[in-house]
């Protein structure tokens, strides 16, 4: 912080010996007080329930590389099953959300699974993503046997149930939602992104889609593959998927190493770790997650190839 100079007025006759060590020991306390009014400045921005100020959406602890692959964040979650009776559009599922109430509230994510599966294949991500700072959707589709265009309308109808109808709509922010989907379901994530680009973001997951030009699609995409999928290759559908986004989209796509396409149903740090870079970075536009998305992974162990535009732009 900038101190101001003092000034003396002409025709003092204090000694200016003296003035001056005053002077000296005023400055270092105030100096003092500087700095520890900044350490608690920082420690208090270090919890839930604060937030920066110039950045309304961001919730919880700076993040690091231990925060995001570890199996819980920051909040505690709770969790609300929902009937298929209760809903239309889809087959219910299951609410995971952040149980305090002190930040606020939280953008909002759906989830489907894939062909011939139900909620409980990718039912690890509810409590993943919930417990940094969302509320999650895992559902159940209107058939095991549905085609990604009709899990995409499902996707958007799930969505609209949070927002409008569900126990925890007060606690969502109905203009930051994204979508997450698995084989046809991520192919159905695709659809839901390209019927509705208000939403923030989308993450298919070894996706399925027989579609492979996406030019209307303006919600930022990461799509993930699996060198050893043969259910939907890579060559096939995941990275023909990515280029045909626009390349002027942010986008990216992650092919993980030594997987298959069957690698999304169980608890995987590599998805999870990217997954929540990308929901806190678009739905929450918290660019403290930028670092773990550009520059691009590396290849490693667990990541075969990454692909994507950066930096980030919106």
């Amino acid at each position: 912080m900038q101190q101001h100079p003092h000034t003396r007025t002409a025709g003092s006759t204090a000694n200016p010996l003296p003035l001056r060590a005053g002077r000296s020991r005023t400055r270092r306390i105030a100096g003092l007080a500087a700095t520890v009014a900044a350490v608690v400045g920082l420690t208090t921005l270090t919890g839930p329930g604060v937030h920066a100020a110039d950045n309304p959406y961001q919730r919880g602890p700076a993040p690091t590389d231990s925060s995001i692959e570890a199996l819980r964040g920051p909040y505690a979650v709770s969790e609300i099953s929902v009937s298929s009776l209760s809903v239309t559009g889809f087959g219910g599922g299951t609410v995971y959300y952040p149980t305090s109430t002190a930040d606020g509230t939280f953008g909002a994510i759906a989830v489907s699974p894939g062909f011939t599966a139900y909620q409980s294949s990718i039912a690890w991500l509810g409590p993943r993503l919930a417990s940094q700072g969302f509320v999650v959707f895992t559902i159940d589709t209107n058939t095991t046997l549905d085609q990604p265009a009709s899990r995409g309308d499902q996707l958007l109808a799930a969505l609209d149930y949070l927002t409008g109808r569900s126990a925890v709509r007060s606690r969502i922010d109905s203009s930051r939602l994204g979508v997450m989907g698995h084989s046809m379901g991520g192919g159905g994530t695709l659809e839901a992104a390209k019927d509705r680009p208000s939403l923030r973001a989308a993450v298919p997951l070894t996706p399925w889609n027989l579609d492979k030009t996406w030019p209307e699609v303006r919600t930022p995409t990461l799509i993930f593959g699996a060198d050893g999928d043969t259910v939907a290759p890579v060559a096939t559908h995941a990275k023909p998927l990515y280029n045909g986004l626009p390349s002027s989209l942010d986008r990216a796509y992650l092919e993980l190493n030594n997987a298959t396409h069957f690698t999304p149903n169980s608890s995987n740090t590599t998805i999870a770790k990217y997954s929540i870079s990308w929901l806190k970075r678009f739905i929450d536009k918290d660019t403290r997650y930028e670092q773990f998305l550009c520059p691009l992974p590396r290849p490693s162990l667990t990541i075969e190839e990454s692909l994507g535009n950066c930096p980030h732009t919106s």
